[in-house]
């Protein structure tokens, strides 16, 4: 597939992200996203060591107000809430209110609670790997060093890349065709973000490569792909403009995963 082709799916893929960005369900997702509050370093350790699959936690009263509440006899996971004192004047002119201190306060995850479904605009693939997708992108992996394995990982985590080790890992319990684009994603990583960098940039560029590989290979990955480079990218035009200026790197990494894949495979003539 030429640089043509990549450039249409990548028009595809940025129209995706628009009309999801400018929807109802996206609108939900935003509200959804404030009623959550991102933990400190500490809080999550003290869920994970509570209940290490929990993957969405809020308080009783946040639940109800989304419509779902904790059953009865759940045990709440404990984390820490600042105490803050009287508001004092900074050296800047502001005035701000201190921690004095920390105080215990409960919180349950979304598998405690039962209710209305929350919404979702990224969701798991579904279905089956009929064309060996996995096997070929594992052995591209292989060519460029990095070893691929097939585990259990922690919470919602679908897959992860450690340059260090050289070793990327795909969830184990997702269906094959998610297995396929994680796979993907992660190989697109090692290719094209040792170096570190900007993480939202980074996603975006992973994603939006996993999405033409995966097209190239005839698998559509648009039910995850288009809501997951929303989430990183932003909504509506923005979106767009990132994945635009991001072409060339994501079209390098495309052709390098697809231009290596074994050509006596299934897969790569179907590329």
């Amino acid at each position: 597939m030429g640089a043509a082709e990549h450039d249409r799916l990548l028009d595809t893929l940025a129209e995706g992200v628009l009309t999801l960005t400018t929807s109802d369900s996206w609108r939900s997702q935003l509200e959804l996203q404030c009623r959550f509050h991102r933990y400190s370093f500490n809080n999550a350790l003290l869920i994970g060591v509570q209940d290490p699959e929990a993957t969405r936690v809020a308080g009783f009263a946040t639940w109800r107000m989304l419509g779902r509440s904790v059953r009865k006899g759940e045990r709440a996971i404990w984390i820490l809430a600042p105490v803050h004192g009287r508001r004092v004047p900074e050296d800047d002119g502001e005035e701000r209110r201190p921690i004095v201190g920390f105080r215990r306060v409960a919180v349950f995850d979304v598998a405690q609670t039962d209710g209305d479904d929350l919404p979702v605009i990224c969701s798991n693939l579904e279905g089956d790997d009929p064309s060996a997708c996995f096997e070929a992108l594992a052995g591209r992996a292989r060519a460029i060093g990095y070893s691929v394995e097939l585990v259990a990982l922690p919470g919602t985590t679908n897959g992860d890349c450690a340059f260090p080790l050289r070793r990327i890992r795909v969830e184990v319990r997702n269906h094959p065709a998610q297995r396929v684009k994680t796979l993907a994603h992660e190989l697109a990583h090692a290719l094209l973000h040792e170096g570190g960098g900007d993480r939202a940039l980074a996603e975006l560029e992973a994603e939006s490569t996993a999405y033409v590989v995966c097209r190239t290979l005839g698998l559509d990955s648009s039910g995850y792909s288009f809501g997951y480079v929303a989430c990183w990218a932003g909504g509506g035009p923005e979106a767009v403009a990132a994945i635009t200026s991001s072409g060339t790197a994501i079209q390098r990494a495309a052709a390098v995963i697809l231009d290596g894949l074994d050509p006596s495979t299934d897969v790569a003539e179907a590329a």
